[in-house]
């Protein structure tokens, strides 16, 4: 199965559904905690005829779910089929989509020699080494974020601690993001890449980068 795309995730018309990272993401507003669990049998059900699994979060008021394939690492055609599918579940539910509180937060560490660093931190995170993947650190249990290793040059010989959030946000939500960051404080320290990320940061030099999924390669 082939990986497809942002340009052809964008060009597939899932008007529920936004791509950040490597997967999909929807929220589904049920109102109340028996209908979640309805709609994720019909979810379940139509999982396994089509023998692909989404991850899924229920709350009392809404139903968070994720498509990517394992096997890939990234979003595939069969993801989009099911993503269609559940939004066809959705709407005979008469539940409505929720696209822009879709949020998916990374943490982002400053280093100079990644593989001396990762097991450590796989360790304290995880519990295992080896959850370190030579990239970045994945807790298999999705209890604690993905933590990556952002290659930095040691200053003055000696290197420094540095950590940052990226936050994942669906492209169209950028601006209204960055507004609210400005007028709560914080300002726009580099905007030269956007819309793939905007650096920002709050009163006292705190970093963070609003990031999307535009203009990758």
């Amino acid at each position: 199965m082939s990986t497809v795309d942002t340009p052809t995730i964008i060009a597939a018309g899932l008007d529920d559904w936004r791509p950040l990272v490597h997967s999909l993401h929807a929220r589904f507003r049920t109102g109340d905690f028996a209908t979640g669990l309805d709609f994720l049998v019909d979810i379940g059900a139509a999982a396994e005829a089509a023998n692909h699994h989404p991850d899924v979060q229920l709350t009392y008021t809404h139903a968070d779910i994720t498509l990517t394939s394992h096997d890939t690492g990234a979003v595939t055609d069969r993801d989009l089929d099911l993503a269609r599918i559940i939004s066809d579940l959705a709407a005979e539910r008469g539940l409505e989509a929720d696209p822009g509180r879709l949020t998916r937060l990374e943490i982002a560490l400053n280093a100079v020699d990644k593989d001396t660093i990762g097991p450590f931190w796989a360790a304290v995170l995880t519990g295992e080494a080896d959850a370190y993947d030579g990239e970045q650190v994945v807790d298999p249990t999705e209890q604690v974020p993905l933590l990556w290793f952002q290659p930095t040059p040691p200053r003055d010989g000696v290197p420094q601690m540095c950590f940052h959030l990226d936050i994942w946000i669906p492209a169209g939500q950028l601006p209204s993001r960055i507004e609210a960051a400005v007028a709560a404080g914080g300002r726009v320290v580099d905007d030269s890449e956007s819309p793939s990320f905007v650096v920002l940061e709050d009163a006292e030099g705190n970093k963070a980068c609003l990031c999307t999924v535009l203009d990758r390669s």
